[in-house]
């Protein structure tokens, strides 16, 4: 039994010896490689489009407002844009220079959103920003322009809104979208103002702790 033992624990060393020097061999992996971003035309090798409705109420402001528009996308996100008066749509394309695809959806996210009612500088934070958003719901009854409460909301959440018959567009992060529609929500269901800024006040005052 003692002999035994004695093997046991001589064969333990070089078990661990081996196992160690068979360690010391393996080399460090290599670092990984970066590869800069793909631009449109390489990612499928053909020409992407976006065509965007526009509403006869928005035909006026569009021509307007249409080189504070131009600019960006063509100039910043090099994307194609043009005015097809026939088909009463704007259409976006992508170019050979157009360094990512992604872009193309940004311009066409800033259109729309531009053809809910928002204000052109207020759209073209769409191309900025990559946290902000466009929220869309419909209501039973009309709720007005809205007024000192839709500033007063606006100011408050840092969100852009549009009180458009019976639908309302909310432009904002995530979150300030979700504050902004539960007081506006408030509001509809005949919650006094008073309440709802006061609540409004204290869920703002809780969100710039986080942040």
């Amino acid at each position: 039994m003692e002999v035994t033992s004695d093997r046991q624990s001589s064969a333990a060393p070089a078990s661990m010896e081996l196992d160690s020097s068979a360690g010391a061999g393996v080399d460090k992996l290599p670092p990984k490689p970066e590869f800069a971003a793909l631009s449109a035309q390489e990612m499928d090798g053909k020409v992407e489009f976006r065509r965007i409705p526009v509403p006869p109420h928005r035909y006026s402001p569009l021509k307007k407002n249409w080189m504070e528009m131009y600019t960006p996308v063509y100039e910043q996100m090099k994307i194609d844009i043009r005015m097809n008066l026939k088909a009463r749509k704007v259409e976006l394309k992508t170019r050979r220079d157009t360094p990512e695809v992604g872009n193309l959806q940004k311009c066409a996210d800033l259109v729309h959103a531009f053809m809910l009612g928002f204000d052109v500088a207020d759209a073209v934070a769409l191309l900025r920003l990559d946290d902000l958003y466009v929220e869309s719901f419909e209501i039973q009854d009309a709720l007005g322009q809205g007024g000192k409460t839709k500033f007063t909301i606006e100011n408050c959440t840092r969100t852009r809104i549009v009180i458009a018959d019976r639908k309302i567009h909310i432009l904002g992060s995530f979150v300030n979208i979700k504050v902004a529609r539960d007081s506006l929500c408030s509001l509809i269901l005949g919650s006094p103002a008073g309440k709802v800024y006061s609540k409004l006040r204290s869920v703002t005052a809780r969100l710039a702790e986080r942040c």
